[in-house]
C-alpha cells in the first residue's frame, strides 16, 4: 500500500505546482502560501476528527520530544512551501519542480547521516540519477 500512497502523493504534489503557478499570477507568494496553509490545517484537522482520532492530538501535545520534532518538521515544511511558492512565482514549473525533487536526495543523505539508514548500491545509483535528472531537467 505504501507505493499507492507514494504515487498519490506525487500526483497531488504535481497538482500543487500546477495550481500554485496559476494561482500566484499577480499575487504575493507568501500571502498565498499563508492562505494555502490555513486551508491545509482546516482540512487535516477535519480528517483527524472524521477518522475519530482526535484523542491522539492530546497524546502528541503531551509528548514533549515528539512535539518538538513535529514543530521542527512543521517549521521546515512551512519554509519549504514559502521558498517553493516564491520559486514558482519567479520560475517555470518545468524548472522549479525538478529542483524541488532534490529534496528526495537530501532526505536520503540526511537519513544516512543522522538516522544511520543504509542503502544498497542500486538505491544509491537511483538517488544519483534523481540528482542528475533534476539538474538536467532544470537547465534551460
Amino acid at each position: 500500500m505504501w507505493l499507492v500512497y507514494a504515487l498519490l502523493s506525487a500526483v497531488m504534489a504535481a497538482l500543487v505546482a500546477l495550481f500554485g503557478k496559476i494561482g500566484l499570477k499577480d499575487l504575493d507568494a507568501n500571502a498565498a502560501t499563508a492562505i494555502r496553509s490555513v486551508i491545509m490545517a482546516v482540512f487535516l484537522v477535519a480528517v483527524v476528527f472524521v477518522q475519530g482520532r482526535s484523542e491522539q492530538l492530546g497524546e502528541i501535545l503531551a509528548n514533549r520530544k515528539a512535539l518538538l520534532f513535529i514543530v521542527l518538521s512543521g517549521t521546515a515544511g512551512a519554509l519549504s512551501w514559502l521558498f517553493y511558492f516564491i520559486a514558482l512565482k519567479n520560475g517555470k514549473v518545468s524548472q522549479v519542480g525538478p529542483i524541488d525533487k532534490l529534496s528526495v536526495v537530501f532526505a536520503v543523505l540526511l537519513a544516512l547521516l543522522f538516522l544511520g539508514e543504509k542503502i544498497s548500491l542500486v538505491n544509491g545509483i537511483g538517488i544519483a540519477l534523481i540528482a542528475v535528472g533534476a539538474i538536467l531537467a532544470a537547465l534551460n
